[in-house]
């Protein structure tokens, strides 16, 4: 059986594989050929919106077999020469083969281990918090340090810094090379400042270009016990800025977190057409992108979010089907649209993570609190609540997270379109003392508190 293609073979088929412009891929490719993969599987029309969390396994099974044949049809298209890569079967099946079902991040008392799962797995699910929100210069080392000093989460992320001493960093500048060295050195230096010092970290999140990916693994900077993270253009391409932060991350020994996500209303079209190719992009990334960690992001572009019977529903099968056929470390988010402070924000991570947690995914990151739309909109109260949820609903079964979520989604989903934004950080949450504030402290404790009646185990963890 022919192994998995090593990096030199993918940089060679990124330069001479077939032609195809990005035009053709978008409008042509991506969708005739998820649309023959939807008929050939007889997966048209499978959303339940009645039950948004699929507990139908051999759907799911069918779901992954379709998102493997879209994988060795479409290959990846690398929109920088217009080269399409493509990987045979055996070659994937190797990669899948080799691809680790257990990856240990971080060092010392904070370190994790995180592991292939599968539905209702009573392993917990990790979390990361957060996403590349936009923060400050001012409120983001608190923020951070806030995020860190929560013992719920497991993995340190944190926001996206658009300045340095008040200089805007733009792409492709040194200012942004600039930038992320120095976020780098301060994202180490706060989980020290936590009390956390060898807890797992995601870097570097304001990295637009590859120029500020470079401070990954390098003296004083992000760690190689840390997450490398590359993200991918949608559906199922990639760039020079990606394979240049493949090359970097895998040069200084470290660990590639590869993510893009399926986009419901886009090129793959439906929720069933976003799931197939949400599928054969993670598998893929594994191939192209050696990928350690990754794969199970979908987003609808409809509402701009995923915590909709769609987005849910679609987040389900995706992950199930990874899951069940792979030993993968995938990934999920739940795109939030409300913000700090908002019952809806947390009932929105309520619905979404458990979703994602009861499913069979290894890891998740958010929130993405305010849709990510605004600068300082993130609480790391809320980032507590959802690796708490993260945790609480691994184990549940499917049929107990479908009800959870037809209770809780009638609390938003009406406003999903016309979302509460909430209040910025400083309103909800005593940055210097690290502790929220009453108001925005009452609105967590009730919701978790219905929560824990409904039935989510959230003392068990």
């Amino acid at each position: 059986m022919k192994q998995k293609p090593d990096l030199i073979e993918i940089l060679r088929r990124s330069r001479e594989g077939e032609y195809c412009s990005a035009h053709e891929w978008d409008v042509k490719r991506v969708p005739k050929a998820v649309k023959k993969m939807l008929k050939k599987y007889d997966l048209q029309n499978k959303l339940d919106k009645e039950n948004p969390v699929n507990m139908d396994m051999e759907l799911a099974d069918k779901f992954y077999q379709a998102g493997f044949d879209l994988a060795l049809e479409l290959g990846m298209l690398n929109e920088a020469r217009d080269r399409i890569v493509k990987i045979d079967e055996e070659e994937l099946i190797s990669t899948l083969h080799l691809a680790p079902a257990e990856v240990e991040l971080g060092f010392g008392h904070d370190k994790r281990i995180m592991k292939s799962r599968t539905p209702s797995d009573p392993y917990p699910m990790l979390f990361g918090s957060s996403l590349g929100i936009t923060m400050s210069e001012e409120a983001w080392p608190y923020i951070t340090e806030g995020i860190a000093r929560q013992p719920q989460v497991d993995i340190l992320e944190s926001g996206s810094l658009c300045s340095i001493n008040g200089l805007e960093a733009l792409p492709n500048d040194p200012s942004e090379t600039l930038l992320c060295y120095e976020q780098g050195r301060k994202h180490v230096a706060l989980r020290r400042q936590a009390g956390r010092e060898g807890m797992p970290g995601i870097g570097n999140i304001s990295a637009v270009t590859e120029f500020g990916q470079f401070c990954y693994g390098t003296r004083g900077n992000f760690y190689t016990t840390d997450l490398s993270l590359i993200l991918y253009p949608s559906e199922m391409k990639i760039n020079n800025q990606t394979m240049h932060k493949v090359v970097h991350t895998l040069a200084m020994g470290g660990m590639v977190f590869a993510g893009s996500p399926g986009m419901i209303g886009g090129m793959p079209g439906p929720p069933e057409g976003a799931v197939i190719s949400s599928i054969a992009a993670a598998l893929l990334q594994y191939a192209i992108l050696f990928s350690t960690v990754g794969g199970g992001e979908l987003y609808d572009i409809r509402y701009l979010s995923n915590v909709n019977r769609e987005g849910l529903w679609a987040l389900s099968v995706t992950h199930q089907a990874l899951s069940r056929n792979t030993h993968l470390c995938t990934h999920g988010i739940a795109n939030q649209v409300s913000g700090p402070g908002t019952k809806e924000l947390l009932y929105e991570t309520l619905v979404g993570v458990s979703v994602i947690a009861a499913s069979g995914a290894s890891f998740s990151t958010g929130p993405r609190s305010a849709g990510g739309k605004f600068n300082d909109y993130l609480s790391p109260l809320d980032c507590r609540w959802c690796a708490e949820v993260a945790h609480a609903a691994s184990g549940m079964d499917l049929k107990d997270v479908n009800a959870l979520v037809k209770e809780f989604l009638p609390e938003f989903e009406d406003n999903i379109k016309t979302p509460n934004i909430g209040k910025p950080v400083q309103e909800v949450w005593d940055l210097k003392n690290f502790k929220p504030l009453p108001e925005a402290e009452a609105v967590y404790n009730e919701v978790r508190s219905r929560a824990k009646a409904f039935g989510l185990p959230l003392d068990a963890i």
